[in-house]
């Protein structure tokens, strides 16, 4: 069984440790001695580097680490991902892009125009993250005021459509949200390979959607049993459908050589926190069952990093120290593979991955981690002490 390993891209700025919480890669903060991207120069003035040059340097590492592709962040803080795909395809041979997007913000029939360019342009490369939103303040940020059901229905019919002029001449619609007469691409567009779809999403709406349209699952982390569970249930209305559905985790790992190291960048990382971030850490209004879920996982009112401590090398505070789902993995490098072995045993067909900083996280992981997939559990407890 191939098990896929995608890494994310940081197109909202990247910290330079897990153990300080300031961004200073990238252009999002004041340029300081420190900054990356752009930098300082010896005269103190701006070196040129732009940030879209330190996100090639970790595409291609990601890529020469192992990794099949890398997904690119879609919030309101961040670059554009259909922007910064093309640019970081002409930086890299095989990685795979993995656009981030809402499909209530594109019009299906202009977004499958230029979703098979891009195909074209970067031989077959682009995949979709599909993701619908998680409503309250953040989704009208966006101008969007759908009700929850409502926008998982919209993004099915969008899905209908996208799929439908891509594969069909002539192709005709009419639903609650569009409407296409006479639809479809040009031959050489619709030639095409159509985009694999990776869909996110926790609620039942969300399975029911996953289950008409996707290739890969996508959720966060969550406590194993209560992840098999939603694994199983999407597997199921899909197999119900005639169709078989593959699962996929994304998930931050702090890997270190020892356990010890780890958890201690963690602790550093915990004690830097300021009171302004634990304060946001305390969560908006949402509709996402998804981030209620991962919100159900962490007590607001920790006050020592091993609070947050959820079962053996799972901690729940990640989204205190750099944003994001709150559980990630922490341990040795046998450790951190054995619970990717895990998760695969329990299901998972495909992960993204992260670490801070993402750069030198993407040898490290590659390098480290991924090398020691499919060991058994014995040998990696004992590789491990």
């Amino acid at each position: 069984m191939t098990i896929d390993f995608h890494w994310r891209l940081p197109t909202h700025g990247c910290h330079s440790s897990i153990r300080r919480g300031n961004y200073d890669r990238g252009d999002w903060s004041p340029p300081g001695p420190e900054n990356l991207a752009p930098g300082l120069d010896r005269a103190g003035g701006d070196d040129g580097y732009r940030y879209i040059d330190h996100l090639a340097q970790i595409a291609k590492a990601a890529e020469s680490a192992g990794f099949q592709g890398g997904l690119i962040p879609s919030f309101p803080n961040t670059d554009d991902p259909w922007v910064i795909s093309p640019l970081l395809a002409r930086e890299t041979s095989t990685f795979r892009f993995m656009i981030a997007f809402q499909p209530g913000f594109g019009n299906p029939v202009h977004t499958a125009r230029a979703a098979a360019s891009l195909q074209r342009a970067t031989g077959g490369r682009l995949l979709f993250n599909i993701i619908t939103g998680g409503g309250g303040p953040a989704q009208l940020w966006w101008g969007d005021s759908f009700a929850h059901d409502d926008r998982y229905g919209r993004t099915d019919e969008w899905l209908d459509v996208f799929k439908g002029v891509w594969n069909n001449r002539g192709f005709t619609y009419r639903g609650r949200f569009y409407e296409v007469a006479d639809g479809g691409l040009p031959p050489l567009l619709a030639a095409e390979d159509f985009p694999e779809i990776w869909f996110s999403g926790s609620s039942d709406a969300a399975l029911r959607v996953a289950s008409n349209h996707a290739d890969y699952y996508l959720s966060w982390l969550e406590p194993f049993d209560q992840l098999f569970d939603k694994f199983a249930r999407v597997k199921e209305k899909t197999a119900a459908l005639g169709r078989r559905q593959k699962c996929a985790i994304r998930v931050d790992l702090v890997a270190r050589r020892t356990e010890e190291e780890a958890w201690r960048d963690i602790r550093l990382g915990f004690e830097n926190v300021s009171d302004e971030t634990r304060q946001r850490w305390r969560g908006q209004a949402t509709d996402s069952v998804g981030a209620s879920r991962q919100a159900a996982l962490r007590p607001t009112e920790a006050t020592r990093w091993d609070d947050l401590i959820v079962a053996p090398n799972l901690w729940g505070g990640f989204s205190l120290l750099r944003g994001g789902p709150a559980l990630g993995i922490v341990g040795s490098y046998e450790q951190c593979a054995a619970k990717l072995d895990e998760l695969i045993q329990g299901g998972a067909d495909g992960f993204i991955l992260a670490g801070t900083p993402h750069l030198e996280e993407a040898y490290r992981v590659g390098e480290e981690v991924l090398p020691l997939l499919g060991r058994s559990a014995p040998a990696l407890r004992e590789a491990a002490e």
